[in-house]
This record gives C-alpha cells, sequence and structure tokens, in this order.
C-alpha cells in the first residue's frame, strides 16, 4: 500500500503562513544539502496531491520555471509528476497532467490503494489540516523554520483526539531549517 507523505513548512510555534497568508518569512537559501533531501524525497513519489488554493499558483509556477536554468530539472520532476487537485468548486480541469478529485476521504483512500510508489502532499492550510484531522497522513516531513510568527495559519487545530508519532529522523541544516519526520 502506498503512503502518503506531507512536506510541509512551518514555523517554530506551527504556522504555515502568517496571519494574511504571509509567506516572507520562510527560508529559501537552501544549499545542496537540503536540496538533495527534498530530492530524495520526491523521488520516492510518483503522484502529488495539492488542494485547489495552492494548486492555482503551484502548478503555473513550476511551469514557468522551465525559462530557468537552475530550475528546470525541478521543474521538469514535478511538471511531468500526476497531480490530483481536491475541489469542490472547480468543475472543468485547466491542467496538464492533473485530475480533480472532489471527495477527500474516499479519494484518497483510492489512491493510497493504486500500484505505485507513495504520494505526496502538499498545502494548502485548510487541505492539509483535512487530511490531518482524517488521519490520512502516514509520515510527515515538518520543515521548521528559524522563525517564530506569533499568530497564523495553523494545520493542527482541527484535530478531535490525539494523533500519537515515532520519530523518525531531525536533520538540521545550515539555512537554520531543522526536518521532522514522523510516521504513524
Amino acid at each position: 500500500m502506498r503512503k502518503l507523505k506531507l512536506q510541509v513548512q512551518m514555523s517554530v510555534d506551527g504556522y504555515i503562513a502568517g496571519p494574511n497568508g504571509e509567506m516572507d518569512w520562510m527560508v529559501w537559501d537552501w544549499d545542496e544539502e537540503i536540496k538533495k533531501y527534498v530530492t530524495n524525497l520526491t523521488e520516492s513519489v510518483d503522484c502529488i496531491v495539492l488542494g485547489r488554493k495552492l494548486a492555482e499558483g503551484f502548478i503555473g509556477y513550476w511551469e514557468g520555471q522551465y525559462n530557468d536554468p537552475a530550475t528546470i530539472e525541478d521543474a521538469r520532476k514535478l511538471h511531468e509528476t500526476p497531480k490530483v487537485v481536491f475541489t469542490n468548486t472547480i468543475k472543468e480541469n485547466p491542467w496538464n497532467n492533473t485530475s480533480l478529485a472532489h471527495n477527500l476521504i474516499t479519494d484518497i483512500k483510492k489512491l493510497k490503494e493504486e500500484n505505485g510508489k507513495d504520494v505526496i502532499a502538499y498545502g494548502g492550510g485548510i487541505f492539509v489540516s483535512s487530511l490531518i484531522k482524517e488521519g490520512l497522513i502516514d509520515e510527515f516531513y515538518l520543515f521548521v523554520n528559524p522563525t517564530i510568527l506569533g499568530k497564523g495559519m495553523p494545520i493542527f487545530e482541527k484535530l478531535d483526539n490525539r494523533q500519537s508519532l515515532k520519530l523518525l529522523e531531525s536533520k538540521s541544516f545550515a539555512c537554520g531549517i531543522t526536518v521532522l519526520h514522523y510516521t504513524k
């Protein structure tokens, strides 16, 4: 059975964005070591799941990176990997290599039962919060940035019950990010 992995950047105090969606606090001066870590993580997946709000910017952004020699390989990987966008509002699919899904629990369970490599989830906040609340995430890759926001967009506030996790790895990088890798 495929695993659903979550890769998300967050502040030390657990927010994935500022109170108005700000992301200017995230560290992006990544060295080769953290880039290699992310490359290794994405090599183990062959499907990306996204919420509609993030998909609207994410898919277009990476398609635009084909023109930049520094990002063309990442752009190719993210463009060629099949994506599933969860939405209740989009009825006709505007993206290539992407399908639409409407039932979070049923459709994620179907994806996990399919043959293939693992599946990775990228935000946004409402989508990720729903995945966590429903217990659908098998592995968490929390990229903790060296910033305290004080308030912002949380992803754990919808939980009704405690979820116990097991720490598999804690890895710090020169840019100040520490990755916490947990499994259920």
